[in-house]
C-alpha cells in the first residue's frame, strides 16, 4: 500500500508542476496549451547539459529553454496579437521536432551510464508546497491580486492603473519555471531522455487545471487523482479482470479516458476566468 502511494506520488509530481505553469499563465487571461512542449523541451535540454555540466547546471539550463519558449508564447500573443491557441500549438511542434533534433546532434551515444540528476524529493516537496505557496499569494499579495484582475477583466484593469502586458509577462515567466522543474523531474525519474517522452502530461496537466477551475489547491488534487489512475494502470496491467486478461493497450488508456470523462463531467460547471484569451 504504502509503495503505491509513493508510486501516485511520482506520477502526479510532473502534473502538479506542469498545472501551476498552467495556472500563472490562464489565470492572467493567456490560454497556454503548450505547456506539452515547455515540458518536453526542458526534459530535453536537461539531459544534454546535465552529463557534462553537472545536474543542477543541467536544470537551469532546462527551466531556461522553457523560460523561453514561454517568453516566446508570451511574445506573438501579447505583442503580435497572434491567435493563443495557434501559439499554443506552435510551442508544441517546435519542442516537438526541436528536441528530436537537438538531441540526435549533440547527444553522445558513447556515454555510458545514466543521466546524473538532483534527488526526486526536490521535485516532490517543490511540486506538494507550490499549490499553496500559490494560493496564498494571490489571496494575499498585490502581485497575485493583479494577476486576478488582468485574468478576470484586462480593461478594467487597465483603467486600475495595472499594465497586463507586464503582469503577463511576469506569469509567464513563472509557467517557464515551473514546467522546467517538470520537464527535468521526468529526466531525473528515469535517468533517460527519450523522443516525446512527456507523453500527454502537458494536455493531462492542463485538464487538471480546468477541472480545477483555476484554482491552485482544487488543480493540485485533480492532479494527485491522475497520478492515482496512472499508479493503478501500472498496478493493475496484466492482472486478469473476470477472469479475462486485458491488452496492455487498455490499461495504457486508462488515464486519458479518465481525463476525457472527467472533463465531460465537469467542464460545464467550472468558471472559466472572464478576461482568459483577451488582449
Amino acid at each position: 500500500m504504502l509503495e503505491f502511494v509513493f508510486l501516485t506520488i511520482t506520477l502526479a509530481t510532473p502534473l502538479i508542476l506542469g498545472a501551476m505553469g498552467g495556472y500563472t499563465s490562464e489565470r492572467g487571461g493567456v490560454i497556454n496549451i503548450g505547456l506539452e512542449g515547455l515540458m518536453l523541451m526542458a526534459a530535453c535540454i536537461t539531459a544534454l547539459v546535465s552529463p557534462g555540466q553537472g545536474p543542477v547546471v543541467g536544470l537551469l539550463a532546462g527551466i531556461a529553454s522553457a523560460t523561453f519558449l514561454s517568453l516566446l508564447h508570451w511574445l506573438a500573443t501579447q505583442h503580435y496579437r497572434i491567435d493563443q491557441v495557434i501559439s499554443g500549438m506552435a510551442i508544441n511542434a517546435l519542442a516537438a521536432g526541436g528536441t528530436n533534433f537537438l538531441y540526435g546532434k549533440f547527444n553522445d551515444p558513447s556515454r555510458v551510464g545514466g543521466i546524473p540528476a538532483l534527488p526526486d524529493d526536490l521535485y516532490k516537496y517543490s511540486a506538494f508546497l507550490l499549490p499553496f505557496a500559490l494560493a496564498l499569494y494571490v489571496q494575499r499579495s498585490r502581485g497575485g491580486l493583479r494577476l486576478l484582475a488582468v485574468g478576470s477583466d484586462p480593461d478594467k484593469a487597465r483603467l486600475m492603473g495595472v499594465a497586463p502586458i507586464r503582469v503577463r509577462l511576469l506569469g509567464l515567466l513563472a509557467t517557464g519555471v515551473f514546467t522546467g522543474l517538470a520537464g527535468a523531474m521526468l529526466v531525473s525519474e528515469t535517468g533517460v531522455f527519450t523522443d516525446n517522452m512527456t507523453a500527454g502530461r502537458g494536455y493531462i496537466a492542463l485538464a487538471a487545471l480546468i477541472l480545477g477551475g483555476w484554482r491552485p489547491i482544487p488543480t493540485f488534487l485533480a492532479c494527485v487523482a491522475f497520478g492515482f489512475f496512472s499508479a493503478l494502470r501500472l498496478r493493475l496491467q496484466g492482472t486478469p479482470i473476470l477472469g479475462a486478461e486485458l491488452p496492455s493497450e487498455v490499461w495504457a488508456s486508462l488515464p486519458y479516458v479518465v481525463t476525457i470523462i472527467a472533463l465531460a463531467g465537469f467542464l460545464g460547471r467550472n468558471r472559466t476566468p472572464a478576461g482568459l484569451g483577451k488582449h
